[in-house]
């Protein structure tokens, strides 16, 4: 295959209309090529995808202890981790720094990469400008602590996913040992909590998002309106925060919280990873189910868009519902409108265009 030809199906892609079919392509680590290439590169689980403003991809590693950037023309390098369980490197290159587990990832306006280093207990900073890498919450110790003061002398307790506001201006983190979702405000860099107290169980609807027990908070997305969406995956349960700070949950198991009139059929299982589209629809990684799902917050209603709810790694490439997925853990839409999903467990990314309405 041609430089030309990656490139065109890879980042160039016509932004998806509806009334095109969806087509599912396998666009990193598909086994093809060489392994300084997006096609051939090999990656141990990955979780998380983001891109820069330059068009550059980057994959975020859960097991392989790296981030690795593709460029538009395909060719892949590693931008930060040395492949091994760590922490060192705070100060210097990202590329000779150490993590441990990494989950999330999302980059800034100001091309400032923020990386959930999860069982180092801290987020970390890369500028994509200079490459160097830098502490920016969390000490290192697993713990709770450090509401209303710097971030960098919180403790917090596996870091999972991340996300940042519309304007760039606050940085959302899943704290999920803490069962917290706290936010840093990127200016001042303090610490607050948005929600949870801290405790395990299930929060009553409009009830204080900050007063309320949370089961286990593993992803939290950020709509255009303010709105705050965590997702769970020992709970099996979507729950929002509204710009009030109340919180109401979307889907539950009908099992654990007896909620058939929002529940998805059949029950979300083990969800890992959600964002949310252009059209305010939340995007979900449903990992056991090996499914990836479309929440529309205006009807209550779920819709497949990839997936056959078994695991596998075939690919039909019009047809993304006989698409098999292992273990999808990340959901990254792009502002093309397609819809970029690590398939973790296939240590591969795909990407799915003519999906959305």
């Amino acid at each position: 295959m041609t430089r030309t030809t990656l490139l065109s199906f890879f980042f160039l892609a016509a932004a998806c209309l509806p009334a095109r079919p969806a087509t599912i392509v396998c666009v990193a680590g598909c086994g093809q090529g060489p392994e300084d290439s997006a096609l051939g590169a090999k990656f141990i689980e990955p979780f998380a995808v983001a891109f820069d403003r330059r068009g550059n991809l980057y994959v975020c590693e859960h097991k392989g202890e790296r981030i690795v950037r593709i460029d538009p023309s395909g060719k892949a390098m590693v931008l930060a981790g040395t492949g091994r369980e760590g922490f060192s490197g705070d100060g210097g290159s990202a590329a000779q720094a150490a993590m441990f587990d990494p989950h999330g990832i999302v980059i800034t306006a100001g091309r400032q990469m923020f990386v959930a280093d999860t069982r180092n207990h801290v987020i970390r900073k890369i500028d994509l400008k200079t490459g160097r890498i830098s502490t920016v919450a969390g000490t290192g110790k697993a713990g709770y602590s450090g509401d209303g003061g710097p971030a960098t002398k919180a403790e917090f307790d596996r870091t999972f996913a991340i996300d940042v506001d519309s304007k760039g201006r606050a940085l959302y983190i899943a704290d999920l040992g803490n069962r917290r979702i706290r936010r840093v405000d990127l200016k001042s860099g303090i610490v607050t909590t948005v929600a949870g107290n801290g405790e395990k169980g299930v929060p009553q609807d409009g009830a204080d998002a900050v007063g309320s027990p949370l089961v286990d908070p593993r992803a939290v997305a950020v709509a255009a309106n303010g709105s705050l969406y965590v997702l769970e995956r020992g709970g099996n349960a979507l729950r929002v925060v509204d710009t009030q700070g109340k919180i109401l949950t979307l889907i539950a198991s009908t099992q654990g919280e007896l909620r058939a009139a929002t529940t998805v059929v059949p029950d979300l299982n083990g969800p890992k990873h959600l964002c949310v589209d252009r059209s305010g629809n939340v995007i979900i990684a449903d990992a056991e189910n090996s499914l990836v799902r479309r929440y529309d917050p205006r009807t209550g209603k779920t819709q497949a868009l990839a997936g056959t709810g078994q695991p596998g790694q075939a690919i039909v490439a019009g047809e993304p519902l006989k698409t098999q997925l292992n273990r999808p853990h990340g959901v990254f839409v792009h502002p093309s409108g397609a819809l970029y999903i690590s398939d973790s467990y296939n240590n591969r990314i795909l990407k799915l265009t003519g999906w959305s309405r």
